[in-house]
């Protein structure tokens, strides 16, 4: 524990540090005015460097700057706050005293001193900054407890919306979207487009390179579809299998047109090779586009639906190429995995 007394009387100064050190207090600095104490504390400086104490024993009647003053300056420091600072006075006039407890004082002892009351109010006022030093320690580390769990929950949450294959967004995080961006089209009467894309003939794909190709596959096309798209709200999630699905919100027929055809361009540009592919001899995707203005009387479902039979009839006409759908769908997911 360290204890800095600060007194201009030599004999104050020597009759202290003597009881002090004698009770076993051997970490005790001494100031012999104001402006040396504010020094040793680095509070000439802006508040930067000087030592730390744990209580301070502050003479009141000073030359140049009192205590009390002193005492004011040094507890409007944060580093000080919670140092007790006992005042040591000859004088117990009710006016000094509610001064200095006003400016921060914790607790105050006569001239001249009494031994036994001196070094209880000492214990008293390092036990009172045990507590408080212990009390913040507990809050840091209950702060830092929370930022982890925090950091956990948030890292937990990710992973929740998150394929573990590809990294991009998967159905449940695709499902929650969809459904708000359907919201907000419908309360701002916004045009909302979804894209659904297949990877053509990626069945004969596994087949043919294995299932750890297929897999290197599925990563590369999802992370080129996602650094294809420019808006940060648009959503690229893996929809199922070697299905994607694209969400452009605030995105008319011809914008979202032009995004699917930059999508295939994209993915054709990959050259992963696929020798049995009746589309190429390049892994090429099939894209189908829908848009509508959302409403209260439309599900959001005849979106997708519209969009599964733009796809539908993308894979009909000799896929890798951006069908964009023209009326709600009408024929059943069934016709489209017949496809595949």
């Amino acid at each position: 524990m360290r204890i800095l007394i600060v007194d201009d009387d030599a004999d104050s100064l020597l009759l202290l540090q003597h009881i002090l050190r004698a009770a076993g207090y051997g970490d005790v600095s001494v100031a012999a005015s104001a402006g040396e104490a504010l020094q040793l504390l680095g509070l000439t400086d802006g508040g930067s460097g000087g030592m730390d104490v744990d209580v301070i024993l502050m003479d009141i009647i000073m030359p140049e700057m009192d205590g009390i003053e002193a005492c004011r300056r040094i507890k409007g420091h944060e580093r000080f706050r919670d140092v007790p600072v006992i005042m040591v006075t000859a004088r117990t006039e009710s006016r000094d005293l509610e001064a200095a407890f006003a400016a921060g004082a914790t607790d105050y002892i006569t001239k001249p001193f009494n031994k036994v009351e001196l070094l209880a109010r000492l214990r008293s006022a390092l036990a009172l900054k045990q507590e408080r030093d212990w009390r913040k320690a507990r809050e840091r580390e209950l702060l830092d407890v929370s930022l982890q769990l925090k950091a956990a929950n948030e890292a937990l949450q990710r992973l929740s919306c998150q394929d573990g294959l590809t990294g991009i967004a998967n159905r449940r995080h695709f499902d929650e979207t969809f459904r708000s961006e359907w919201r907000r089209a419908v309360r701002d009467h916004l045009p909302l487009s979804f894209i659904l894309i297949d990877i053509d003939y990626f069945k004969t794909f596994n087949d043919v390179y294995g299932h750890q190709a297929g897999d290197a596959c599925l990563q590369q096309v999802a992370q080129t579809l996602v650094a294809s798209l420019s808006r940060p709200g648009d959503l690229v999630a893996r929809y199922g299998g070697e299905e994607f699905a694209v969400i452009l919100s605030d995105t008319n027929a011809q914008g979202a047109a032009v995004v699917a055809e930059t999508l295939r361009t994209q993915i054709e540009r990959l050259g992963i090779p696929h020798q049995h592919s009746a589309a190429g001899r390049i892994v090429t995707i099939s894209l189908g586009v829908a848009t509508a203005t959302p409403n209260g009387h439309r599900r959001p479902e005849s979106l997708i639906a519209a969009a599964d039979e733009a796809l539908y009839r993308a894979k009909a006409l000799g896929r890798n190429r951006v069908e964009v759908a023209r009326s709600p769908a009408r024929r059943q997911r069934s016709k489209v995995d017949t496809l595949s």
